[in-house]
């Protein structure tokens, strides 16, 4: 397996991680739409969609709710990765909605990434909407020995999980594809459920073309973004 440590490329700042993940979140952003007073009723509605979205999403892998009246409402969905079981999407979220809380206390919109799953709100309507606002990279440190190669196998990967996801209800794929010294490749796509098919695969493409940027010619890397994310790596990182 390759080394564990990564490099995250969130905008245009630069951190280390290392694969230890745990409930450890990967990155997290605050919204500057503005904040709400304690406990007044958008905190209390807030309150509920974190609830709400605990007890619904871990059937489904997914949630999507909204909570209350305007200029209160608050709109919000949780995604667990698709290979995640209920116990551990549930798991997932509870700790995604304690811990997004913590980070951004006061803010009326944030969105929170962990390995599992990635929880979302916000004081405006974001449903059916492209986030590309709210997207970052991160890579392996190690480099292969023949980027130009490597980097087209991994480009027609998650090309092709691209046509297989957007097709299907979950808009998620994995797959994997045989390299040199029986060496593979794994990778894995997904959209969240609130995307149209079109959308979902505009989503995902737009995070390919970032791959040259972010993760030419690396071992690892990913693209997560607000409704999409993608990743590939020479190890498996999903359950079968």
């Amino acid at each position: 397996m390759s080394s564990a440590r990564f490099v995250l490329l969130p905008l245009c700042s630069t951190l280390l991680l290392r694969a230890a993940l745990g409930a450890f979140p990967f990155y997290h952003v605050c919204s500057t739409s503005g904040n709400f007073t304690a406990n007044g009723l958008y905190e209390s509605n807030l309150n509920k969609l974190t609830s709400f979205l605990y007890a619904k999403t871990p059937s489904l892998g997914f949630g999507l709710g909204s909570i209350g009246q305007y200029p209160d409402q608050v709109y919000g969905l949780a995604l667990c990765r698709g290979d995640q079981s209920a116990s551990d999407c549930k798991a997932c979220v509870a700790d995604a909605g304690a811990e997004i809380r913590r980070r951004c206390p006061r803010n009326k919109g944030a969105v929170m990434w962990f390995d599992e799953c990635m929880f979302k709100y916000l004081d405006t309507d974001f449903f059916g909407q492209i986030d590309n606002a709210n997207r970052f990279s991160f890579y392996n440190i190690n480099n292969v020995s023949d980027p130009e190669a490597f980097n087209s196998k991994v480009r027609g990967l998650l090309t092709g999980l691209v046509e297989e996801a957007y097709t299907v209800p979950k808009l998620y794929a994995t797959g994997e594809m045989g390299l040199e010294d029986k060496m593979k490749l794994y990778g894995l796509v997904q959209c969240t459920r609130d995307l149209s098919a079109t959308e979902c695969k505009e989503c995902l493409e737009g995070a390919i073309g970032k791959l040259p940027s972010c993760c030419d010619g690396k071992e690892g890397g990913r693209v997560l973004g607000g409704s999409c994310n993608i990743r590939y790596e020479i190890y498996t990182f999903v359950n079968v």
